[in-house]
């Protein structure tokens, strides 16, 4: 038998495996437990059909596929990526209008099988995975840490409107200091300024920062001598509140200390780093989008996968319009975009980029878009050269990928 194709329908705790020849025609189809021992019996048997070439297919290569993907590729086995949106719209073409694992299975084998531009995974390096984990879990704290000044924010409104409108709790730590302690208006009142300068002093507050903070305090209580229903409840969750803030703050700061940590030791973060705009943060996220930068062949295709390459969008006689593509990775798009941003400030170049975009009638956001994507290709060349970016004020002869901003 020439080759095989094996479909892999990803779930948490079972997968199903569905095994087509060349032909189209079923060799196997049964579920597979997300479990290592019978994954190495599904790629027994399926060895055992004597293929020369065997090619596997996912569609999902999030946790769930973690096991999976690390067996296969410990067996040496290459693995494309066909994703789930894929396999529903190819669904369509097929005949029957049921769901279930088996038939997603061998949509995604006769996919594999018909298709040759499905992207080949590679194995993730520790420092990629771990780099993820941590960039997912600082995304659910940020959320959390909204989530929750917002209802800090609604409790105090409901304690001395006046106090909010003041309060800047996602700005300044110095708030939340105060707030977990006084929250009252009549209580700060007596405090008084000299007693929550010094309080936030002790605190470790600059003392004009201290002072500014407690002046504005003392001036919203004293906007206010009525005391509103259910305020010494709402007191109690406003400090409580600043007590979970306070701590989900701890909590980034050590999360983005240990993100710096991996990404200072990944072999391409000097050169990620070097780029005007990238900071470790930035270019932990620019690592974890890409996983291995062998997957793409060119800047074109990493630009692509960026969505920063608009596709053709023609109709009849309608020609040479272009529109944003659908499917691309949303993160990788936000480093750019964000990292493009803070170059502006910061690189000569790049500002002089974005001012030529903008003569030609480009709007600041599309101009700062086409400044991604020329980024992206020099990043691109930077990595595939194995160089540090090098401002042009320090280069005698320009190279054509530290050049290409200008």
């Amino acid at each position: 038998m020439d080759k095989i194709f094996v479909g892999v329908d990803v779930g948490k705790e079972v997968h199903w495996a569905c095994c087509l020849d060349s032909a189209g025609d079923i060799l196997m189809s049964r579920g597979v437990f997300n479990d290592e021992t019978d994954i190495r019996a599904l790629i027994n048997e399926v060895e055992v059909l004597g293929a020369g070439e065997i090619a596997w297919t996912v569609d999902l290569i999030a946790v769930e596929a973690s096991l999976l993907l690390a067996v296969l590729h410990g067996f040496d086995h290459k693995v494309r990526y066909l994703p789930g949106s894929a396999v529903h719209r190819a669904s369509a073409g097929y005949r029957g209008e049921g769901k279930t694992d088996a038939r997603d299975a061998r949509v995604i084998a006769d996919q594999s099988r018909m298709r040759s531009d499905l992207v080949q995974l590679e194995p993730d390096d520790t420092l990629v995975r771990e780099m993820r984990i941590l960039i997912t879990r600082r995304a659910d704290v940020v959320a959390d840490r909204i989530r929750t000044i917002n209802q800090l924010r609604q409790q105090l409104t409901s304690v001395c409107p006046a106090l909010e409108r003041a309060a800047k709790v996602a700005d300044h730590h110095g708030w939340l200091i105060l707030l977990r302690r006084y929250q009252d208006p009549k209580a700060i009142r007596r405090a008084g300024v000299s007693r929550l300068t010094t309080m936030l002093t002790n605190a470790g507050l600059r003392a004009t920062t201290a002072q500014k903070i407690a002046v504005a305090a003392v001036d919203a209580a004293k906007a206010q001598t009525v005391k509103l229903p259910a305020a010494d409840l709402a007191a109690e969750l406003v400090a409580e509140l600043a007590q979970e803030v306070s701590r989900l703050d701890a909590l980034l700061a050590e999360l983005d200390a240990k993100i710096d940590t991996r990404f200072r030791q990944h072999r391409l973060a000097h050169i990620v780093i070097s780029l005007p705009g990238m900071g470790p943060r930035l270019g932990a996220e620019f690592l974890a989008a890409i996983g291995n930068i062998n997957s793409f062949a060119s800047a074109n295709h990493l630009a692509s996968y960026a969505g920063l390459a608009p596709v053709s969008h023609d109709s009849g006689k309608v020609v040479g319009r272009h529109r944003r593509p659908h499917r691309y990775n949303r993160q990788l798009r936000r480093v750019m975009y964000l990292s493009a941003l803070n170059s502006i400030r910061y690189c000569p170049e790049s500002k002089t980029y974005f001012e030529k975009k903008k003569s030609e009638g480009k709007r600041g956001t599309t101009a700062v878009m086409a400044l991604a994507r020329r980024r992206t290709n020099v990043l691109w060349a930077l990595i595939r050269d194995d160089r540090s970016w090098t401002p042009r004020s320090q280069l005698s002869a320009p190279h054509p990928a530290t050049a290409a901003v200008a």
